[in-house]
């Protein structure tokens, strides 16, 4: 079993079937997640028959670094894990400089809620791979503290999270809220709700789930077309989930919450970043509290599409801010080691 699969309650639980004293699982529960412990023989205030119950019964590494990449500038660090079942999957750190307006000294880690996906956008590298399976809570936690270790090390910290690895994280929704509620205990990691962003293509049942639950996490949509024949061409959900049902989830979800959401877009050279898309993008966002996120597109070797460039880009920006949309346009990063925005497939890059 993976300790990281259990919440605070379970954990007790799992205790009281051991005959241990219940305020044992707070000492374990703070081991791991304020101290960031990831052996049993670390928790020196247990008592030597417990630190060998969990080590006999709790697996404490249920990912295991296969191996790891940097970018070039240094910034970037991808790594790939094995699961139990040999499944791959990858998770990115990205480092900002401190002394940017726009990077104030991040570290925003990219983690996976699933091993593959299944929503098929033939822009992304996981979406290209199929779906193998979903993560557990566990595992998608686990990932989360790797990281947050290696950091500890630096004397840095995690500041960000995006749910925006492998995976659609509202196609293994219980799974990816169960790991941000337990990486959000204040008795624990303590990491800040609105720190963390979940990404979706747009399943509209989830969103509208996601906006009655009120939560104060970011919510990111990844758009890509302003309408439906080119986002069907480019995002199989599209042919469920139509642009108007996902912009009628998403204003919803500002009713409910009062946050604004951001759409996702990759801007693909002459097919989504002219003046026109832009302009049919705004009259669909009107009145809408959002933000458009744009990146120019990030290769695949499954897709021949190019990215945008820089001019072309800041025309579309330019574009949507004339009509009262605010949009950022988004360094890549990471690029030299597939693992930006899309490039993520589980496998090491040759």
């Amino acid at each position: 079993m993976n300790i990281y699969d259990f919440d605070l309650a379970a954990l007790g639980d799992l205790l009281k079937t051991w005959d241990e004293p219940a305020y044992r699982a707070k000492q374990i529960w703070q081991g791991l997640y304020q101290h960031l412990y990831n052996s049993p023989e670390q928790f020196t205030n247990l008592p030597g028959t417990l630190r060998q119950k969990l080590a006999e019964n709790l697996s404490f590494s249920p990912i295991q670094v296969k191996l790891f990449q940097d970018s070039s500038d240094g910034q970037t660090r991808k790594t790939l894990f094995e699961l139990p079942d040999r499944h791959l999957i990858e998770a990115v750190l990205m480092r900002y400089d401190p002394n940017t307006n726009s990077g104030k000294g991040r570290r925003t880690l990219c983690i996976s809620t699933q091993a593959g996906c299944a929503m098929g956008c033939v822009f992304c590298a996981t979406g290209q791979m199929g779906f193998s399976r979903h993560l557990t809570s566990g595992e998608i936690v686990a990932q989360v503290m790797y990281y947050a270790r290696a950091l500890k090390e630096e004397q840095q910290a995690v500041t960000n999270i995006v749910f925006m690895g492998m995976g659609e994280p509202f196609h293994n929704y219980e799974n990816s809220m169960a790991a941000i509620d337990r990486l959000n205990d204040a008795d624990g990691y303590n990491f800040g709700a609105r720190r963390f962003t979940i990404s979706t293509v747009g399943l509209v049942p989830q969103i509208r789930k996601f906006a009655d639950e009120k939560r104060q996490v970011n919510l990111a949509i990844s758009l890509h077309a302003a309408d439906d024949a080119e986002r069907l061409a480019i995002m199989p959900v599209n042919k469920r989930y139509k642009i108007d049902d996902v912009i009628q989830a998403c204003r919803y979800y500002v009713e409910k919450t009062h946050r604004r959401v951001t759409f996702e877009w990759a801007l693909i050279s002459g097919v989504n970043d002219t003046p026109e898309v832009a302009r049919r993008l705004a009259s669909r966002l009107k009145g809408l509290l959002c933000h458009v996120n744009a990146i120019p597109l990030n290769p695949t070797t499954g897709f021949d599409g190019q990215a945008t460039d820089r001019q072309r880009a800041m025309i579309f920006k330019e574009t949507l801010e004339q009509a009262g949309i605010e949009c950022t346009i988004r360094m890549r990063r990471g690029i030299d080691i597939q693992a930006g925005c899309g490039q993520l497939a589980g496998a090491p890059a040759v």
